[in-house]
């Protein structure tokens, strides 16, 4: 009988772990990518995108958006010059993959995400 017992508590103790890290995986996916300039962040509850220049150096910072199957940007979020961050709505699912675009508005190299869905 105690042998049983102590199956039992083991039992539920890898349940409750288990338990325990799924629950995350099912939550909202935020994204953010970022450089030296600033940062683009997806907000998933809302399909929300937000761009920040977190540098006042006189330029900006732009975040794109790219659908896969196409060369076009369904969303351009520009910042700089003021204060706060900037934001712009867009419904993404999941028929469909994007790919999130960084640049500085002074030149260098683009910050790209990986490609995502919902």
């Amino acid at each position: 009988m105690k042998s049983f017992s102590r199956i039992a508590v083991a039992g539920a103790a890898v349940a409750a772990v288990i338990a325990g890290t799924a629950t995350p995986a099912m939550a909202d996916t935020n994204r953010t990518i970022s450089n030296s300039h600033g940062k683009f962040t997806f907000i998933d509850d809302g399909d929300m995108f937000e761009v920040c220049d977190t540098k006042a150096d006189g330029h900006g910072v732009t975040g794109k958006l790219l659908e896969s199957g196409s060369n076009d940007f369904v969303l351009t979020v520009t910042d700089g010059g003021d204060s706060g961050c900037d934001k712009k709505g867009y419904n993404i699912g999941n028929l469909r993959e994007y790919q999130m675009w960084l640049s500085w508005n002074g030149g260098g190299a683009t910050v790209k995400s990986i490609w995502f869905n919902e």
